[in-house]
């Protein structure tokens, strides 16, 4: 039985981020009524869709947190909210913790208290198997990691799965593989360095040695994943599932394919000062499309040149202001 999202409330934490921010499009588009808790440190109020319902609340402020959703009364929860940097981590580890792992207990312990909830999910990341070398990762393998950011995203979901055997409620998880598509302002991620690189004429500084392998999913495959889950709770509730692509390239490989997708010469130099990279990283999303029937709609072509499209239409004066407020 599937849950219809269409004239119910829907919550998503994170909602005015790069990911969140389609998330919320996609409810909107099915028909629900969504409310966005954002703290706006890595998200923008221009990301919002005009009919969410916004509120400026961290998630580690779980007073806030439970004083909106009693008055929202959600019927799904889309937890999103996050500290999404690999980077951010390694320099600042307690925020890390003190949101990804944190700001999930808060949002589930209100949760728990709260009825009417028919769906949970709860997004992890690929970076939550750490740095298994057995590829591709398989939702069966153990979680784990050995710096902050693995550590903070396994974490987060090991107590996403513990509320489901402790207390019966209906979450999910999702891992995704590199999401890329308009709105991330998350420059020193690859895809946007390339925009970059090309819409301001300079030369694009690959902070990896180039040769780091990972897998390529667009942001709208993501968001359509995040709603199939919600709305196949029955079957998916207790599981994690993987989301990925068949775009699996090292960070040169990514650069010769916008190169040739956008017809643009893109000069680079390898400083190969990357701290904690994984060196190959890619998913087995074939539960997904077994149990889920979802798998990727966009090439890999066509997400590059509607993302490049965004870039365009979107630097200018006041993506300049987005971009310093995250690096």
């Amino acid at each position: 039985m599937e849950v219809n999202l269409a004239n119910k409330t829907a919550l998503v934490t994170g909602g005015a981020g790069f990911i969140g921010s389609h998330v919320v499009d996609r409810l909107v588009e099915e028909g629900a009524r969504v409310v966005v808790l954002d703290n706006l440190s890595s998200g923008s109020k221009k990301n919002l869709n005009s009919k969410a319902i916004f509120y400026q609340v961290d998630v580690r402020d779980m007073r806030e947190v439970r004083g909106i959703i009693q008055k929202e009364a959600p019927s799904a929860v889309f937890h999103l909210a996050a500290q999404p940097l690999v980077e951010t981590a390694y320099e600042n580890p307690l925020e890390t913790l003190e949101v990804n792992f944190m700001g999930t207990v808060h949002v589930l312990e209100v949760c728990r208290a709260q009825e009417g909830i028919e769906a949970i999910v709860m997004v992890s990341s690929d970076k939550a198997y750490g740095k298994s070398k057995t590829l591709p990762y398989a939702e069966d393998m153990p979680v784990g990691g050995d710096h902050p950011y693995e550590v903070s995203k396994a974490s987060g979901d090991l107590i996403a799965q513990s509320y489901v055997k402790t207390y019966g409620m209906p979450i999910v998880v999702a891992r995704f593989g590199n999401t890329f598509g308009p709105r991330d302002y998350n420059f020193g991620r690859i895809i946007p360095d390339c925009f970059e690189a090309i819409l301001k004429n300079k030369e694009l500084l690959i902070r990896s040695d180039g040769t780091m392998i990972r897998e390529y999913v667009y942001v709208k495959d993501v968001a359509e994943a995040c709603f199939k889950l919600a709305q196949h709770i029955e079957s998916s509730k207790g599981e994690a599932f993987n989301f990925g692509s068949d775009n699996i390239l090292s960070v040169l490989e990514v650069v010769q394919e916008i190169e040739k997708i956008l017809e643009a010469k893109i000069p680079y130099k390898i400083l190969n000062i990357a701290k904690n990279e994984i060196p190959k990283q890619y998913l087995d999303w074939s539960k997904a499309k077994r149990l889920l029937a979802w798998q990727p709609k966009y090439t890999f072509a066509d997400a590059i040149r509607e993302s490049f499209e965004w870039y365009k239409e979107n630097y200018g004066k006041d993506f300049g202001k987005e971009r310093d407020k995250v690096l």
